[in-house]
Parts: C-alpha cells; sequence; structure tokens
C-alpha cells in the first residue's frame, strides 16, 4: 500500500469490508476510522431526534455512552446479569418508556448478550437495535453472528482480537442504512460534490484496512488459542475459594477478548490487593471497569445521562479483574499465571 501511493479510502477497504461482512454473516460491512465512531453514525443514521433515549449496559467502556451523547440522545440504563456481564432483558424491559427508541446491548468481554430474550423486547417495543460488538468479532448466537442482528458495531482498536491500530466497522442487513451510512462517512458525498446529507469524514484508509486483511484470514486460528488458552485456565483455577471463573453460556460461543474473573466477598483479599500482588509478581492483569460507566463527575449533572439503581453492575465493578489469554500466551505462561493466582489466594 505504501508503495502504491494510493493509501486513502480504496480497494483494500473494499476488500476489508466485504471480507468482515462474512464474518459478520451480512450482505454489508461499512468500514470507519474508529468503534466509537461506528457507535455515533449507526445512532446517527436511526434519525433519534432530541428526547429519544437509548438504553445501554452501565458496565462498559466509556465510548458506548459517548457516542449515545454525540448522537444527541438521552441515555438509560439497565443493569446486567453476574453470569455473562451482559445486559439483563428483564431489567431492559422494565426500563423501556414511550421515548425508548434504541437498545444497545453491549456483548462485553468476547460473548454475546442474551439475544434469545432480548430481541422479544425490542419487537415488541419497536425499537431500533444497535449492537456494540466492539470485543466480540466471531462471537455467535444460536450460530448467529455478532453484528448480524441489528446494526454490528465493532472497533479495531490495538488491542482488540483484529486490529487496524485505529479502526472500526458498522455491519447491517439492511441495505438503506447501509448506503445512508457509506455516504455519511464521506462527507455526505455520493459522488463528488454531490452532496446529499450533513456529513462527516469517518472514513479508514486503506493502510489500516491493509493491516486487517491477513488478520480477518486468521481469525479463526486467533480464536482458537484464546479459547484454549481460556480452557487451561478455567481447568487450573477451579475450585479456588473467592475466584468466580468465566462460562460460556448454552448456545454461545466466547472469543475471548478477556479473560475476567470475579474477586467475591469471601476471598482472603480484596480485587485491588489481589491486583496489586499480581503486578508485583509480574502477572498482567486489568481491571474493566472499575465504576459504572456514570458514575464520574463529568456524568453527574448532565441532563441526558439519566443514572439508574444497578446493584449487579456495581458489585461486578467492584470485583472484577482480567487474566492475560491472549494468543502468543505458552503453555508455561499459562502455568506460570494459574500457580501465582493461586498463590496469592491462598489455594
Amino acid at each position: 500500500m505504501l508503495r502504491s501511493g494510493a493509501i486513502a479510502q480504496g480497494p483494500m477497504v473494499k476488500r476489508f469490508e466485504d471480507a468482515f461482512a462474512g464474518v459478520a454473516g451480512v450482505p454489508h460491512a461499512v468500514a470507519v476510522n474508529n468503534g466509537t465512531t461506528a457507535l455515533v453514525a449507526s445512532l446517527q443514521v436511526l434519525d433519534l431526534q432530541p428526547g429519544d433515549d437509548v438504553i445501554t449496559s452501565p458496565f462498559t467502556f466509556v465510548a458506548t455512552l459517548n457516542a449515545i451523547l454525540e448522537a444527541g440522545a438521552t441515555a438509560r440504563f439497565a443493569d446486567i446479569r453476574e453470569d455473562d456481564f451482559n445486559i439483563d432483558a428483564d431489567e431492559v424491559a422494565a426500563a423501556v418508556t414511550p421515548n425508548t427508541k434504541v437498545l444497545m446491548p453491549v456483548h462485553l468481554y468476547g460473548q454475546m448478550a442474551d439475544m434469545g430474550k432480548i430481541m422479544p423486547v425490542v419487537e415488541e417495543h419497536g425499537l431500533k437495535l444497535v449492537e456494540d460488538s466492539a470485543q466480540a468479532v466471531g462471537a455467535t448466537y444460536e450460530g448467529r453472528p455478532s453484528g448480524s442482528f441489528g446494526l454490528g458495531c465493532f472497533s479495531l482498536y490495538a488491542t482488540k482480537n483484529i486490529t487496524t491500530a485505529e479502526g472500526g466497522v458498522i455491519t447491517t442487513s439492511d441495505d438503506t442504512l447501509a448506503d445512508r451510512l457509506r455516504v455519511l462517512r464521506n462527507q455526505g458525498m455520493r459522488q463528488r460534490y454531490q452532496y446529499e446529507v450533513a456529513g462527516h469524514n469517518y472514513r479508514m484508509t486503506d493502510i489500516h484496512a491493509a493491516i486487517g486483511i491477513p488478520q480477518l484470514e486468521s481469525l479463526g486460528e486467533i480464536t482458537k488459542a484464546r479459547q484454549a488458552n481460556a480452557e487451561a485456565l478455567n481447568k487450573g483455577l477451579a475450585g479456588v475459594k473467592g475466584l468466580k471463573l468465566p462460562q460460556v453460556l448454552p448456545g454461545r460461543t466466547h472469543v475471548w477478548h478477556q479473560y475476567t474473573v470475579l474477586i467475591t466477598d469471601d476471598a482472603p483479599i480484596s480485587r485491588d490487593e489481589f491486583a496489586a500482588k499480581l503486578t508485583e509478581k509480574g502477572i498482567g492483569n486489568g481491571i474493566y471497569y472499575p465504576k459504572t460507566v456514570f458514575d464520574y463527575d463529568c456524568y453527574r449533572d448532565n441532563p441526558k445521562v439519566i443514572a439508574s439503581d444497578v446493584p449487579v453492575a456495581e458489585r461486578v465493578a467492584r470485583q472484577a479483574l482480567s487474566l492475560p489469554v491472549h494468543p502468543k500466551l505458552t503453555d508455561a505462561d499459562l502455568d506460570t499465571i494459574i500457580t501465582t493466582v493461586r498463590e496469592v489466594l491462598g489455594a
């Protein structure tokens, strides 16, 4: 690509989009410059009006909330389930109001939300569905891929299972929405200087697409390696008091963007103490996420952020910690992680 001199959005982006559409099982994939853009653009083409609400998870990266605000909507929240860390369909149903227009479930850590229960809620209330699939490329629910239920929004940031350094993708089966997204991302132009809407520069470059294409071709191998590592961790860490392990729920596949455990209240030390001891012993770890997404000063007085009672999300935010699960781990690395975690927790 660098030698070609054609480095802006071009044929390599189209090649990447075609391959990504195949992964998501939909006819359209629209590449954009990052995952937050994917969320914003998806909300923008749904023509939300001031006062319209979007219900989402309180346990997510801040981009989910920021996108709702950038699109001009009001953010409301439904609590999560502890077994998959994803939004609870029953809580969603209770949170719907006449102003609710969009549901935005977050497929967190690499496992999809319970779409079998979520979709009836969407259909009953006539909602639009935007899937925050930033961490779930290649995951499935009852054989159906992430990003195929509504407008699917994927991140290709450096830490994701598939990366273009920075980048994002929107997937859809809706021809009209796909067309609108392509026009919107290119300054509102259908053809050069033929403006149809007030648009944006949301384009992906051919350089970024070229980085992603070979990874898409290896997605199956990448996912299998992560799954094997997660299985080894689950086996090696089983039965440790105070440690709740992640699970793959029936009918779903998990692509293990993160391997997230809970340090429960009966553990000998707190989650933060556990993290500090792992770091001291050279074991990488991360806390994703330390608070519910609305629990920050910059959102407290925002009239478009409607905080709610979400006890499960609050508890998980206090207890969750992610251990290494990436494909480059060796058997020796996994043994070291398991041995160290057990030692720190006195197992």
